[in-house]
């Protein structure tokens, strides 16, 4: 696990503007930096030595000297490819994963990516060709962002890294303002800072003749088909899995395991035969989650560290916290991650995480919902619509009003991800200078026409794949631990698991005896009933209660007044949101921090 910045092009000072790069990205690789410059590009690369230790430093070349490549990652079946690369004549300086990606491009050119099973970001460059090859991962597991500008491309694993480089103008990106205050996470393939870009998940950039192409290599694609029975099914996913972990564990340093008391960092833990685990807990005791972690933890025989997050420990890690992530993200769970990296990254170098069984195996209680809503969404359309706006025009709360709302919409209107925080015309209504673009159903449209002949379950798991994974999920926990120089691993984001997750029927997943069915009788053969059986939480953060107290209400409430907010927010609005909530009138406490992430991360990038 490491990081990497680098640009084409000439600049003045270029050696010194490379290390600046790299410099802003120390936390991702503290032991050892390496450098490759020559007239036409420049690659910068920082290590966390996990494999090889002796020679894996970066950037690597191949036997003539031609190929360099900087990379961000693992590759678990790099042992695998060595083989077969040996048969071709390939000869191996290093035991490294890193070389094996170098000859793996000389054999397969760009179809190398077929034969990877990893998490990985990494740019190749090809003297001989004068082609460079940017690649990110196949869910999205590591970061890759870049920029086309006036000197040429410029690309890192940060962005914090890129803005060293002078091409790059500091500038927010109010598209992406306006669409996060909807998703809680910027969803635009352009990031806050305008000009800079993400490339997604499955795709390749390549840079050739002074071009730029985006190739998408692979997709995630969902199959559910019906045949096998619960008990083959079952197997079939306890195999992947114990497969999955046991590559997840290859490693020249002590691996390590989150735990929480849900069921997929759970399976995970009692699960990879390592020594530590490692959960965080606030003081409520709804928000506390370390009984049950040393609960289980004694049970499987590891050792389980844990901390207590006081409330002020928490407050004062938010700009930290946004400072890392690059972006603004309003999902509190990041400052936990923030805190159980940090109290894994005293003991390990690495550490496994449960991060995608929701998205496979159908683990979020909102994909319920579509069994729910059956008696309203068999109904005539035009039927369901009366109903709706009929329940929508009541103007006081009454039991079962949202029900028939969210019903008389379909499943595309509705569901956009795990988070809907503002909706358009609510947006609009507190935005200075509202851009209209886009709504949230217009982003996710183009996903939805893909999966048109699927179940409710299944579109709404291809969203969240393509969408609150790559955008929340696994950005706030690459961030999160590379803040501490921490490695983490999430063996439910493999190709062979995905395998066994894609041809699951709706009834595999969410059903009305739990969600992730299938897979929580897989981890029944290694978990207690009060862990597999428990039901989603997520990663509770108290701060419904903390924006009620005088302290932290007064906090938010100073920064709802200031100069940034009112550049981009009329603050009289936005300042009710928070007086209601804290009278009671309303719980606002997600809309509120969403805003309010977005102003400390203002603050922290752009001083006021």
């Amino acid at each position: 696990m490491c990081g990497f910045v680098g640009y084409t092009g000439h600049i003045e000072n270029g050696k010194s503007v490379l290390e600046s790069m790299m410099d802003k990205i120390a936390h991702r690789g503290p032991d050892s930096a390496g450098t490759y410059i020559d007239d036409k590009v420049a690659l910068g690369f920082r290590r966390l030595s996990i494999i090889d230790l002796d020679h894996g430093s970066q950037p690597i070349f191949n036997e003539t000297g031609d190929i360099a490549i900087i990379f961000n990652g693992e590759i678990y079946n790099h042992r695998i490819i060595r083989e077969e690369l040996k048969k071709y004549g390939h000869v191996f300086k290093t035991n490294s994963d890193t070389e094996v990606l170098v000859h793996a491009y000389e054999q397969y050119g760009e179809k190398m990516t077929d034969h990877l099973r990893g998490m990985f970001a990494f740019v190749i460059w090809d003297m001989k060709k004068e082609k460079l090859m940017c690649v990110r991962d196949f869910f999205g597991i590591k970061p890759f962002y870049y920029s086309e500008t006036e000197t040429g491309l410029v690309f890192g694993s940060e962005i914090k890294g890129m803005l060293e480089h002078p091409s790059i103008k500091k500038e927010v990106n109010k598209e992406a303002l306006e669409n996060y205050l909807t998703f809680q996470y910027s969803v635009l393939p352009e990031t806050f800072f305008k000009g800079i870009y993400k490339l997604m998940p499955g795709h390749m950039l390549i840079l050739e003749n002074g071009k730029v192409e985006i190739k998408r290599y692979w997709e995630p694609v969902l199959e559910p088909t019906k045949g096998k029975s619960l008990e083959e099914t079952v197997e079939e996913i306890d195999k992947a899995m114990q497969d999955s972990i046991k590559a997840h564990k290859i490693s020249d340093v002590e691996v390590g395991s989150f735990l929480s008391s849900g069921v997929d960092s759970s399976y995970v833990a009692a699960c990879f035969n390592g020594d530590k685990t490692f959960t965080v807990g606030f003081d409520y005791e709804k928000y506390n989650e370390i009984d049950y972690a040393k609960a289980l933890s004694e049970k499987v025989g590891i050792d389980n560290y844990s901390k207590l997050i006081t409330t002020e420990e928490y407050w004062d890690a938010i700009p930290k916290v946004q400072y890392h992530m690059d972006e603004p993200l309003a999902d509190p769970s990041a400052i936990a991650l923030y805190f159980v990296s940090q109290t894994a990254a005293k003991h390990v170098k690495v550490s496994l995480s449960g991060e995608g069984a929701d998205e496979f195996f159908g683990g979020y209680n909102i994909y319920k919902e579509p069994a729910a809503l059956r008696p309203i969404t068999r109904l005539p359309k035009p039927l369901r619509r009366l109903m709706g706006a009929i329940a929508k025009a009541i103007p006081f709360k009454v039991k079962g009003k949202n029900y028939i709302i969210r019903g008389s919409r379909d499943l595309e209107e509705r569901f956009i991800g795990n988070a809907y925080m503002f909706r358009k015309a609510e947006r609009e209504d507190i935005l200075k200078a509202p851009t209209g673009n886009f709504a949230p159903e217009t982003l996710t449209k183009p996903f939805y026409d893909k999966v048109k002949h699927l179940d409710d379950i299944s579109k709404m798991q291809y969203i969240d794949i393509n969408f609150w994974l790559i955008g929340d999920i696994l950005l706030k926990a690459d961030k999160m631990s590379m803040a501490h120089s921490l490695e983490v691993r999430v063996p439910f984001l493999d190709k062979v698991v995905f395998e066994a997750a894609r041809f699951l029927p709706p009834e595999y997943k969410a059903n009305s005896a739990n969600t992730k069915y299938a897979m929580r009788m897989a981890a029944h053969r290694y978990l207690p009933d009060m862990v597999a059986e428990k039901k989603k939480l997520g990663f509770p953060v108290p701060i419904r209660i903390w924006l009620k107290e005088d302290g932290f209400y007064n906090t938010v409430k100073e920064a709802f007044t200031g100069d940034a907010a009112k550049e981009f927010f009329k603050t009289e609005k936005i300042v009710r949101y928070l007086d209601d909530h804290r009278a009671g009138k309303e719980d606002n406490s997600r809309k509120i921090w969403t805003i309010y992430m977005f102003l400390v991360w203002h603050k922290v990038y752009f001083g006021y």
